[in-house]
């Protein structure tokens, strides 16, 4: 039987606390693929289809330090749109000295990569993805994405990688990832992404922030996928705040 961490209260926990429950295995040798979503307590994935809704500053802050220590943010093209995603900006001294104490992070404080997950890489060239100023995007697609969406993205400034013929898989994707010297992943969502990366096997870990509201309504589950993957995780820790936002970090069971 599994058991279960002390509960840790964040007010408890100084900075340097919290980077080391969140900081990545050292040096991974391949892409580590972390998810990170937030959830009402009555399962809701969004309101009115965007996650900030459910945001709280207990979220927002651990969001903060997710992104400060990955290489890149993976997201699926449907959440990047709902979302209006841009580049990433994080800060560049915190990124320099959790790079010095191998937590992740940068060398010289560079921001991490955002790289979208499309099939058919039917992006905008005018959106804040590739206005934004910061990072160079990236954009993982297929061969049988029209060229002429591939040539616009490319001429917007994205990277433009080719990984898969019809369908980007996830093993695909970390082969793209890896190819790219990107290890410490991050991926934001959507549901059909996380469902993909369930059913491949392909998900090291969850951070799932429970927000406390109920919101009801037809909004999704943080994961979707037309076949069900059961798959073991432990709990590492769960981190209350005082506005009752649980901060959860789950790990696949193999991995240690």
């Amino acid at each position: 039987m599994q058991r279960m961490p002390n509960a840790i209260q964040l007010t408890d926990l100084s900075p340097d606390e919290l980077v080391g429950l969140y900081a990545y295995p050292a040096g991974p040798a391949a892409p580590y693929i972390r998810v990170n979503f937030v959830t009402s307590i009555d399962g809701a994935v969004s309101v009115d289809g965007r996650s900030g809704g459910l945001g709280t500053p207990a979220d927002k802050r651990v969001f903060g330090l997710l992104r400060s220590l990955a290489d890149v943010i993976v997201v699926g093209a449907g959440t990047a749109r709902a979302e209006n995603y841009g580049a990433a900006h994080t800060d560049s001294t915190l990124r320099t000295r959790l790079w010095h104490h191998g937590f992740g992070g940068d060398p010289d404080g560079a921001a991490p990569r955002v790289a979208v997950v499309t099939s058919s890489a039917a992006l905008d060239p005018t959106s804040r993805l590739f206005t934004d100023t910061g990072a160079r995007p990236i954009v993982i697609t297929t061969s049988a994405a029209p060229a002429e969406n591939k040539r616009a993205l490319a001429e917007a400034g994205a990277q433009v990688i080719e990984a898969g013929e019809a369908t980007v898989s996830a093993d695909r994707l970390r082969d793209a990832l890896a190819e790219l010297r990107l290890r410490r992943v991050l991926c934001e969502g959507g549901p059909a992404l996380f469902g993909d990366l369930i059913t491949a096997g392909a998900v090291d870990e969850l951070c799932l922030t429970v927000s406390p509201m109920l919101v009801a309504g037809t909004e999704r589950r943080i994961a979707v996928s037309p076949n069900a993957m059961p798959t073991p995780m432990h709990c590492r820790h769960l981190v209350f705040a005082e506005d009752g936002t649980i901060l959860t970090r789950w790990e696949r069971s193999h991995t240690r």
